[in-house]
């Protein structure tokens, strides 16, 4: 069964879910244990939810552990585990290269898609990106979107936090779509002017998702999203000739804080994910 599916129907997504540092969890977690809350979640689930004895909550550590515990001592932020699940990884990713873009419609962008079920997003400084990463403010907006993910995952119930690669230049994402394409991966540039439908993606993505069946190494579905002013001829030229396919996503013409969030849930449901 799907891995989304499987969370779905546990009958306890609307319980509150914390993501954990792996190493904050003790290597004997067992059913009946108890566990301490760290002081930012005991801050979060007792003093701003106001989780009391006997409320369910749920812990993470972004990986696939769902961990199902029960305030037993909410005064001091202890809770007792009943209940300890590995939820496997999906079959086929789903990356989200997203342009830097102005406004905060990146962050928009990269929140909602991981809401829907992103596995991994990449910032990537385009040539019409406004919003530029340098020095200290690239480590600074870095830790942004990291906090971004842990939200969006946490809010979503998600035991799978995506994974947050480093900001790209263009000329490391022609690299990265000679590297994907040459493994049988598929890059997808969504374009306005591209006179390729999405209708031919998505067969291709389910023929990826039956192939990968077994597979040791899930295929990886890229899609790469432009800023406001959109990818430049010299991108797509690029990407293109790197073996990425230039899309356009319906008549109407997508912000770049909607593409990415309306391409992964396109590519959900069609890979059985919703």
């Amino acid at each position: 069964m799907n891995h989304c599916l499987a969370s779905c129907n546990t009958g306890r997504m609307t319980s509150a879910l914390f993501l954990v540092n792996t190493a904050s969890l003790p290597s004997n977690l067992v059913t009946g244990s108890h566990l301490t809350l760290s002081p930012e979640i005991f801050r979060h689930a007792v003093k701003s939810m106001r989780l009391n004895d006997g409320d369910e909550l749920m812990l993470s550590d972004g990986q696939g552990l769902r961990v199902t515990s029960v305030l037993s001592d909410a005064e001091n932020g202890v809770v007792t585990i009943s209940s300890i699940e590995r939820e496997p990884a999906p079959k086929v990713r789903l990356r989200l290269i997203q342009a830097l873009a102005k406004g905060g419609r990146d962050e928009m962008a990269i929140e909602e898609s991981t809401e829907i079920g992103v596995d991994e997003v990449v910032p990537w400084q385009a040539d019409r990106s406004i919003v530029q990463w340098n020095g200290s403010k690239a480590a600074k907006a870095a830790r942004k979107w990291d906090a971004l993910l842990t939200a969006a995952s946490e809010q979503s119930r998600r035991a799978w936090k995506p994974v947050l690669a480093d900001v790209v230049s263009t000329k490391q994402l022609v690299r990265l779509c000679e590297q994907e394409t040459a493994r049988g991966n598929l890059m997808v540039v969504l374009h306005q002017d591209a006179t390729q439908t999405w209708e031919g993606i998505e067969q291709r993505c389910v023929h990826l998702a039956v192939e990968a069946r077994g597979a040791a190494v899930p295929p990886v579905i890229s899609f790469v999203v432009g800023p406001e002013g959109g990818v430049s001829d010299r991108e797509i030229g690029l990407l293109t000739a790197a073996g990425a396919e230039s899309v356009v996503i319906g008549c109407n013409i997508l912000r770049a804080s909607t593409a990415g969030p309306v391409a992964v849930t396109l590519l959900s449901r069609v890979l059985g994910r919703f």
